[in-house]
């Protein structure tokens, strides 16, 4: 890593290509330099003890507004498909992802 930073200039131009994003040199080094008090800040979290706290542990004391679950109508396929861009058998289609290489 160059300079002390968290992120590598070479991370940042990896994590654009997995995100299919054209980055300029100076867009990369920009965001490296963005992107370090991200880091340094979650480095900060993981160094807090969390131990013996429960994972859903909230500053106020909230009690958790769910709806009780209720078997409904489902929505007819054909509603549901009648927005998608190019269905395919009945299903939406999407367009593959794969990481060529990683």
């Amino acid at each position: 890593m160059s300079g002390g930073a968290r992120i590598s200039l070479d991370e940042v131009r990896h994590v654009a290509r997995l995100a299919r994003i054209a980055l300029s040199e100076d867009e990369v080094v920009r965001l490296q330099r963005e992107l370090d008090p991200v880091l340094d800040y979650v480095a900060a979290l993981s160094a807090v003890d969390v131990d013996g706290v429960p994972p859903t542990m909230h500053v106020h004391d909230m009690p958790a507004e769910l709806r009780a679950d209720a078997v409904e109508p489902m929505l007819d396929r054909d509603v549901a498909l009648a927005q998608a861009p190019s269905p395919e058998d009945g299903a939406f289609a999407v367009p593959k992802v794969l990481e060529v290489g990683g």
